[in-house]
Order: C-alpha cells, then sequence, then structure tokens
C-alpha cells in the first residue's frame, strides 16, 4: 500500500503553524543527525532536503502523510531545526526557541516526538537535555538511533546499552536505524502509527504525491 506525501509550510513563528488536523510526529534531533535523511527513507521521497551543511534546516517544516484514497492525511510530520551546531549564526539559534519551545510545549495534535541520536558515537549531553526536557514537558517520544549501518553489529549493540544508560531509555525504546538498508524502519513506522492511532496499513510500499 503506497503512502504518498506533500509539503504544507514552513514556520518560523507559532502564527504560521498550520492549523491542527491529523496527529503530528515531530523528528527532533542535533544536527547532522540524519533527520532529513530518516524522513525521507520513511516515505522513500526527498520530501525533506537534505544537506553536507550542517544546521541548513532553519525552520519547522510540515509535511502531509496519508494513505492513497483517503481525502484527509494520517500524519503531519514536522521536520525541526536541528540544534547544537555552533556554525549557525547565533542571532538565528536565538530566535528558533521563540518557535521550537512554543511547538513542543503546547502543540495540541502532536502525538509523538522522534528523538534522534547518532549511534556511531558517545552519548551526548544535548541528547540528554532534550529527552530530560520532553520528558518534562510530559511528550511522548522514542529514541532513533541512526546511522546503525556505519558499525560493525558488536559495536552497534555495544552503543545502543550505553545510550539505553545514558540517556535512561528502556532497551525496548532505542530503535537502531538506517535510511540505507532500512533497518529499523518497521519499528519506527509501528512507533508512530501506535502513537497516531492508525490502523496498521500493511506493507509500506511509498510513493510521493509531489
Amino acid at each position: 500500500m503506497k503512502v504518498l506525501t506533500r509539503f504544507v509550510t514552513s514556520a518560523a513563528d507559532p502564527g504560521q503553524f498550520p492549523p491542527p488536523s491529523a496527529p503530528e510526529i515531530a523528528f527532533v534531533g542535533r544536527s547532522n543527525v540524519g533527520k532529513s535523511s530518516l524522513i525521507n527513507s520513511l516515505v522513500g521521497s526527498k520530501i525533506a532536503k537534505t544537506s553536507n551543511t550542517p544546521g541548513r534546516t532553519q525552520t519547522i517544516n510540515f509535511f502531509q502523510v496519508r494513505r492513497p484514497g483517503k481525502p484527509q492525511p494520517d500524519f503531519i510530520f514536522a521536520d525541526l531545526p536541528g540544534y547544537g551546531y555552533a556554525r549557525v549564526p547565533r542571532e538565528v539559534t536565538a530566535q528558533w526557541s521563540k518557535f521550537i519551545n512554543p511547538y513542543l510545549e503546547t502543540r495540541e495534535s502532536l502525538a509523538l516526538c522522534v528523538a534522534l541520536v547518532d549511534v556511531t558515537i558517545p552519548p551526548q549531553e544535548l541528547d540528554l537535555q532534550l529527552l530530560d526536557w520532553l520528558r518534562h514537558v510530559d511528550r511522548n517520544f522514542c529514541l532513533v538511533a541512526t546511522k546503525a549501518d556505519r558499525i560493525s553489529a558488536n559495536q552497534l549493540r555495544a552503543s545502543l546499552r550505553k545510550l539505553s544508560e545514558k540517556l535512561a531509555v528502556p532497551p525496548d525504546r532505542v530503535i537502531p536505524f538506517s535510511a540505507k538498508t532500512r533497518m529499523g524502519h518497521n519499528e519506527l513506522w509501528k512507533a508512530i502509527k501506535t502513537a497516531a492511532g492508525v490502523e496498521d496499513p500493511g506493507q509500506h510500499d511509498i510513493a510521493n504525491a509531489g
């Protein structure tokens, strides 16, 4: 079954957020952790812009995701700016909190935060701060360990164990993910559909609606 996608809008101010509709899935994490690559891999189309320059995403970008024949989207994907990258001008990052914090704190339609961490490096203090903050504002989240194809199986097991311990997330809530090999795709889709209350549409044969 195909899933169709459509860009909705970019927002740099709460007044630019689209009206709440379908359950929203927010993708959050440090710059260069692979948020856009993960989104594109999930939907099978380059809807989110990727760049070799970390920190390129400077707005919240909203995308509709729906099954063919459905008049309304099943989900709204929200791609948030990455955090913790020094080369982004300070005046830009200072503005981010004016729309990112209100979105994560008060958005009624936000059903799940997909928190991305890089499994190839040790757990970062910024990652722990993000998860602690999501817990503080009582947001449902799952932890996704990206770039899982870049290390050996033994290294992956050890890195996942460290992430679970350092970030205080149960091992069964850490999803190893690879945009290249599709590792973790089914597990992440299941977490998204469960959080959104969407009945499993079966095998994801993904397409882009343009």
